[in-house]
């Protein structure tokens, strides 16, 4: 491939893979089984958009493993009502014919260990997004590190990636070791426990194990908690003594050797929630980062039910998800409400700032601990609740 014997797009790929395995001082690489690929315009850009048609536009054929993308910057079918621009729909449109060309799946997603094909243990793969790599790392035991948008498309490209980081042994061990005294029920302390973890880890290179709660989590508890670890600490893996398949016990990780560097108390969780709750008066709610299960939807749709909202009520699934939803009457429950349930995106990769100016959306409630870390760099002020209290607020126009 080096030798561009493969075609120029192999001969690109592989280039900057030995760039980026130089810069990691990975010995070699190792082959993997899937991609996954951020794919939004709105981190690609005029400029990300031009590099893929340039690869596509070769006529080299493709990926030669199994690659995916990450959410979209919009759901076309209701880009309207997102008060999305024509120009930003135009660039989506070019982002996935080039895809498409190069042989790459748009599954469009940011939960696809929960839709598509779930990583398995020991499993090598090159995976985008943050909340993608920590679940698969740590809930399935594959092995990836945060991979930028090209560096996962050269994966896809070459069925290889740099051996560093995670894809290592050693690297998998525990560094910091935590207690948990309270163990969260609702999905939003479970982001926030995330959040408290991701803060005390402080860097992607930091490995938490934690012990102390007192029953496994469920898939989108674990979901939410791995988002917004990755989101508050950069982190791409943690390990739950018991629970997640490379802790069985403490020393599996090597957690004997450290010393308890922090007892978490439901405190903890309420400081952090309670620093996002500035006002009461909401513009907007937003459930997205990560999308939502076929089980969250349905919560959703219960609470939803003979409700009248007062302030707009988004609800983002994967395109996976969002057929079923409408099969079994989630979708007109929500919408009969005043909701809208989107497929296929990210809010805060769909130009949030613009839709924000458009919509005239400035405070945002949600319960994904995530989506609030992220917000305010786009001007919201973004305030983390339950889902039912998201919901009333829905209704009222205020949190409670």
């Amino acid at each position: 491939m080096l030798a561009g014997e493969a075609g120029i797009v192999a001969k690109t790929a592989i280039e900057h893979q030995i760039k980026v395995g130089t810069f990691f001082g990975a010995r070699d690489f190792v082959p993997v089984t899937q991609a996954h690929v951020m794919a939004d315009t709105e981190s690609l850009g005029q400029a990300g958009v031009m590099w893929l048609e340039r690869l596509a536009d070769a006529n080299e054929g493709g990926v030669r493993i199994p690659t995916i993308t990450d959410p979209r910057g919009t759901d076309f079918e209701k880009a309207s009502e997102l008060g999305q621009a024509d120009w930003m729909l135009e660039l989506e449109r070019r982002a996935i014919d080039a895809f498409t060309r190069l042989g790459v799946s748009m599954t469009d997603t940011c939960i696809n260990y929960q839709t598509v094909l779930a990583a398995t243990r020991g499993e090598h793969v090159a995976f985008g997004d943050t909340g993608v790599v920590i679940y698969s790392n740590s809930v399935g035991g594959a092995r990836s590190n945060f991979e930028g948008g090209p560096s996962a498309l050269s994966a896809g490209l070459t069925g290889r990636t740099p051996r560093y980081g995670y894809h290592l042994d050693s690297q998998r061990q525990a560094t910091i070791r935590l207690r948990v005294d309270w163990t969260p029920r609702e999905l939003s302390d479970w982001g926030a426990l995330g959040g408290v973890v991701g803060r005390l880890a402080g860097n992607y290179w930091q490995v938490p194990v934690i012990e102390g709660l007192d029953r496994s989590p469920t898939s989108d508890e674990l979901k939410h908690f791995g988002a917004a670890m990755a989101s508050f600490g950069s982190s791409a893996l943690f390990h739950l003594v018991g629970i997640t398949p490379e802790a069985f016990t403490l020393a599996d990780v090597g957690g004997e050797k450290l010393p308890v560097a922090h007892r978490i108390r439901q405190g903890d969780l309420q400081a952090l929630r309670a620093s996002y709750a500035v006002e009461k008066a909401i513009d907007v709610v937003v459930f997205s980062a990560p999308q939502l299960s076929l089980y969250e939807l349905r919560d959703l749709a219960a609470m939803c039910k003979d409700r009248e909202f007062k302030r707009p009520l988004l609800a983002v699934t994967s395109p996976q998800v969002k057929p079923d939803c409408d099969r079994f009457g989630y979708t007109n429950t929500i919408e009969a409400a005043g909701g809208t349930v989107l497929s296929g995106m990210c809010f805060y990769q769909s130009y949030a700032r613009e839709m924000q100016e458009a919509k005239g959306w400035k405070r945002l409630a949600t319960n994904s601990a995530k989506l609030v870390n992220i917000l305010g760099g786009y001007g919201y002020v973004p305030m983390l609740a339950t889902m039912q209290e998201c919901v009333n607020a829905a209704v009222t126009g205020e949190l409670a």
